[in-house]
This record gives structure tokens, C-alpha cells and sequence, in this order.
């Protein structure tokens, strides 16, 4: 059964000042699907990923779930798209409660601060229970580990109710427990609903063991773009300049 693309992206430029980083890029993301892109360093994945949720200017046209994103004010576009970005460290003394329902600032009529619904307190429950963090509700941000702090804003993301997640290396920092969880959390929630996850990844075996279709960024164009289970390794030699293959078993050889 063919799914809907839920993400279009059509010819799509963007960069900083005159200078162009990605260039008539175009790709689709379907519903349920775990997107991710591949590249070197300086290729123009996180721009791409910034742009798209709108903290960059672009070029082109790009449509989430058939509406077009040029057309939709912020905060309606906020409804469909949310940007995790690289691990951070809290900016403010927030409990892990409050942090997470920051993520609801697009359902509220009135500001930020306006008073939180039933549908609000929902919502953020659900997320901080489905990232195992809903012990932790009311500790201080500010007394987490990189872990904890990470899978909390997974939880504001989810509790935001974006169809389509952008993911800037969510793993990054996390040792393999907290990267295999926070995975799993994600593969759960793509699942469900009319969703997808498109993901920035440095390391090549999670990124591949993640996601189901791979799109390979070079000098902000796409050298490739298909099932992960079908990327040509030559592609990746080239894209990464070395061979990528020898240098995976060699690292992972004693697992073998």
C-alpha cells in the first residue's frame, strides 16, 4: 500500500546572505517514514533542517501534508513541523514540567503564559511518560544529565503535536543506552498517526539502523536518494571520500 507524501520539498534553496548552501534540493518524505541525511561536515544538513523549520529564509516550495508551507503563519506552521536541534543546556530553572509545556505554545489562544487546558496537561503527560521522564516532573532542568536533559526535550517536542519532527543529531553526547531509547521513542511515534521523522545523523550505522529511506547531501545537492536497504556503497565512499565500508568493519570488527 502506497503512503501519502506527508513532506514535498521542490527546488528548494536556502543559505546565509548571498552565499546559496543548499541548491535546488527536491525529496518527499512519505507518512510513517524515518528520513535521515547523510554528509560530510559543511554539506549543508543542519541548514537545510533550519530552514525548513523556518528559522532560516528559502527559496522553492515545500508543503507539509499538501498545504504549503510559504502560505502558513508561524504558529500554524509550528502545528506541523518541530525542530529538535543538537544538545543544549537549559537556558532557565524550569521543572521538567513546565519545560515540556513550553512545547504547547502553538495550541494557546492568547501568550505563552496564558492558562494551561485539559488538552495541555494531556499532552504533556503523554509525552513525558513516553519518553520516561515523568518521575523527573518536577526536578529542576537545571539538575539533569545530558541524558535526562535530552529525552525532556524530546518530550516538548512531542508534546507540541508537529506531524513531521526534524531531528539535528539527537543523539549526539548520549551514551548507547540513552541513543537506543531515544530512538525507540521516535520509531513508536512515527508509527502512530499520519507522522514521519526526517534526521540529521554524523554517525552512518545508527542513521542506517534507523531510518528507512536515506538521502545523501553533497555540497548542498543530493548525490542520492532511496530505501537504506538499497544505497549503493560507492555513493557513500565517494561522499565521505574514503572507503566507508572497510573502515565500518575494521571499527565494528570485534563485535563480528
Amino acid at each position: 500500500m502506497n503512503k501519502t507524501a506527508l513532506l514535498t520539498v521542490e527546488h528548494f534553496y536556502c543559505g546565509y546572505g548571498n552565499t546559496q548552501v543548499i541548491k535546488d534540493l527536491s525529496f518527499q518524505v512519505k507518512a510513517g517514514e524515518r528520513f535521515c541525511i547523510l554528509g560530510p561536515n559543511g554539506c549543508g544538513k543542519t541548514t537545510l533542517l533550519r530552514a525548513l523549520a523556518g528559522v532560516l529564509s528559502w527559496q522553492g516550495n515545500v508543503e507539509a501534508d499538501g498545504l504549503t508551507l510559504h502560505m502558513m503563519p508561524p504558529k500554524q506552521r509550528a502545528k506541523r513541523i518541530a525542530l529538535m536541534s543538537q544538545f543544549s543546556q537549559a537556558a532557565f530553572d524550569y521543572t521538567v514540567y513546565e519545560a515540556v509545556m513550553l512545547g504547547r505554545y502553538t495550541h494557546r489562544s492568547g501568550s505563552l503564559f496564558s492558562v494551561e487546558t485539559s488538552a495541555d496537561r494531556e499532552a504533556v503527560e503523554d509525552a513525558l511518560r513516553r519518553t520516561g521522564v515523568w518521575e523527573l516532573r518536577e526536578r529542576s532542568v537545571t539538575k539533569l544529565s545530558g541524558g535526562q536533559l535530552q529525552r525532556v526535550f524530546l518530550a516538548r517536542t512531542f508534546a507540541q503535536e508537529p506531524q513531521i519532527i526534524l531531528l539535528d543529531e539527537p543523539a549526539n553526547h548520549l551514551d548507547l543506552r540513552c541513543q537506543a531509547e531515544l530512538l525507540e521513542s521516535l520509531r513508536e511515534w512515527t508509527a502512530a498517526r499520519n507522522r514521519c521523522v526526517v534526521g540529521v545523523f554524523h554517525d552512518i550505522s545508527l542513521a542506517l539502523a534507523f531510518a528507512d529511506t536515506a538521502l545523501l547531501l553533497e555540497d548542498g545537492r543530493a548525490l542520492a536518494c532511496g530505501p537504506v536497504g538499497e544505497l549503493d556503497g560507492r555513493l557513500l565512499d565517494r561522499l565521505y571520500g574514503m572507503d566507508v565500508h572497510r573502515y565500518m568493519k575494521k571499527m565494528y570488527g570485534r563485535w563480528m
